[in-house]
């Protein structure tokens, strides 16, 4: 089978009716402790990491705070490929997979070996865990971005629901890691999974905040995959260590070798946006009204389809989050999650999270599904921007 056609094809398979039902075990907790100078311990309810130091020192501390005691979610793409009857793509997954670490930047594939070495988890999973995501199509995630004069809180509003087939498992494993890298790089959170070296949801230390959402269609003749870029959770890591605003963010985007078909929904200080990208265009689509409203299809003139498939619900979730963005003059946190939860995807809502860039700030649910049915639980990242772990 040619991988160039894997996406299409997972996006009609994993569409739900070959799901197998999975017995549940005990919960997941991650268990508090250090390592040189990294920290894994639970603030107001959340699982933290923090670390810091060289490529390795990152790597080394991932590997021992979280994925070793980790390690049922080290085999998640074993076990969604088994859930899904496709075990037999295993093989040629690793192998696609194994070319694309060679697109790492060399840092992030230093951190990878580092992971693996330190954890005891086998390579090869770490390999198909850090790029699986850009040779299928399985996030079906809603997003809700609101402009300072629209918000309740005086400040520009990120909300999304990362969704994400949970296996009855997945959801446990949600981590915040808050990354001070060595050098001139922004310090960072990521909020992902054990074992992630990209970032799917993330704010930096100058409230840049950016989260991605697949997308299934583009405009024919336009390219949708290219398998020699670079795996866009990296990408999109690459614009929190390096940028401050939206325009920056959009800048060193476009000199980057994209892989496929992706939203990115930014927001900063200032205000909001959405990239609409493939691996040969970035087009922005600013806000209307105040607001910006995002899943998993292209908007823009220039991407989007002339038939547009409503793959995941895609149009359906669109227009219920443009009816809460419609339903009141300023939005607070409780209508922004009010609306992701009308959005969401039940049993594979793992995520959901409000960031508010100006005070470095974000609002998190996670542990259950559907997480927007949960408590937000407010972390403030500004000390962890700005101390060492060992000082906190």
């Amino acid at each position: 089978m040619c991988l160039r056609f894997v996406p299409g094809i997972f996006a009609l398979l994993l569409s739900g009716w070959w799901a197998i039902p999975v017995q549940a075990a005990d919960s997941f907790h991650f268990p508090e402790g250090q390592f040189g100078k990294s920290e894994l311990k639970y603030v107001n309810s959340l699982p933290v990491l923090t670390v810091q130091g060289s490529p390795e020192e990152i790597g080394d501390a991932v590997g021992v705070l979280a994925l070793k005691p980790a390690p049922r979610m080290a085999g998640y793409p074993e076990d969604l490929l088994r859930r899904y009857y496709l075990r037999f793509l295993w093989r040629p997954f690793v192998s696609a997979g194994e070319k694309m670490v060679q697109q790492f930047p060399p840092d992030y594939r230093t951190e990878l070996e580092s992971m693996a070495r330190s954890s005891g988890v086998e390579r090869e999973r770490l390999v198909a865990g850090n790029t699986l995501f850009d040779l299928k199509k399985l996030f079906a995630c809603s997003a809700l971005l609101v402009e300072a004069d629209r918000s309740a809180t005086g400040g520009p509003l990120l909300g999304r629901n990362l969704d994400y087939p949970s296996l009855d498992y997945a959801h446990e494993y949600s981590l915040v890691t808050v990354y001070r890298p060595a050098g001139a790089k922004h310090a960072f959170a990521s909020i992902g999974f054990p074992g992630l070296v990209g970032s799917l949801s993330g704010m930096n230390d100058a409230g840049l905040s950016v989260a991605i959402l697949e997308v299934f269609q583009v405009r024919l003749g336009k390219k949708w995959f290219d398998g020699s870029g670079t795996p866009y959770a990296l990408c999109y890591r690459r614009i929190l260590e390096e940028c401050a605003t939206i325009g920056e963010a959009k800048e060193l985007l476009e000199t980057m070798k994209r892989t496929t078909t992706t939203n990115l929904v930014v927001a900063d200080c200032e205000g909001i946006a959405v990239f609409e990208i493939t691996p040969r265009q970035v087009v922005v689509r600013r806000s209307q009204n105040g607001a910006c409203v995002c899943t998993n299809h292209f908007c823009s003139d220039e991407l989007k389809p002339f038939v547009r498939l409503n793959y995941y619900k895609t149009k359906d979730r669109y227009r219920t989050l443009d009816g809460v963005e419609a339903s009141r003059e300023k939005l607070t946190l409780a209508d922004l999650q009010s609306g992701l939860h009308a959005a969401c995807q039940k049993d594979e809502t793992l995520q959901t999270m409000i960031f508010e860039p100006a005070r470095l700030r974000v609002h998190l649910a996670i542990g259950m599904c559907p997480s927007s049915a949960g408590e937000m639980k407010t972390l403030d990242l500004a000390p962890y921007f700005r101390e060492p772990a060992r000082d906190k």
